[in-house]
């Protein structure tokens, strides 16, 4: 089984993301990456996490609507122009990035991105040629 992002749909109000990352906290669940967009009227939060059906579970109980949808991380070299390299290669292959965000931390001298994709088979294969690795969720201390 792949990397599941969850994306919690937020009222823009303040307090919103202190509500949520204390309820991770409480239930001692580690955040991996996050990120939010906004528009006019909400906010979508989207998580990678240590646990990610405890944290949906955890979420949808305290009254939170949201979904899970499978992601890829991948390693990029941690230097200039290196998510540049990845990109041009993605672009080449004519695969579309629906979006994408960092990883908190970094390992080895490596960044990690998440990559949502319209073809998330054509997306690892390119990678693979060109010598890049995807990350697994063990990799990421997901369960």
């Amino acid at each position: 089984m792949g990397i599941h992002q969850i994306s919690v749909f937020l009222e823009n109000r303040a307090g919103q993301l202190a509500e949520i990352t204390s309820i991770l906290s409480d239930n001692k669940i580690d955040m991996r990456a996050i990120s939010i967009a906004e528009t006019s009227d909400y906010g979508v939060l989207r998580l990678i996490v240590s646990e990610p059906e405890r944290t949906a579970s955890i979420l949808l109980s305290h009254g939170f609507i949201l979904s899970m949808t499978p992601v890829v991380a991948v390693a990029v070299p941690d230097e200039p122009g290196g998510l540049a390299r990845v990109l041009h290669i993605l672009a080449e292959a004519e695969i579309d990035i629906e979006y994408m965000y960092a990883i908190i931390g970094r390992i080895a001298g490596r960044a990690y991105m998440i990559f949502r994709v319209n073809d998330e088979e054509k997306f690892r294969v390119t990678l693979a040629t060109s010598g890049l690795a995807t990350i697994s969720k063990e990799e990421l201390g997901i369960q």
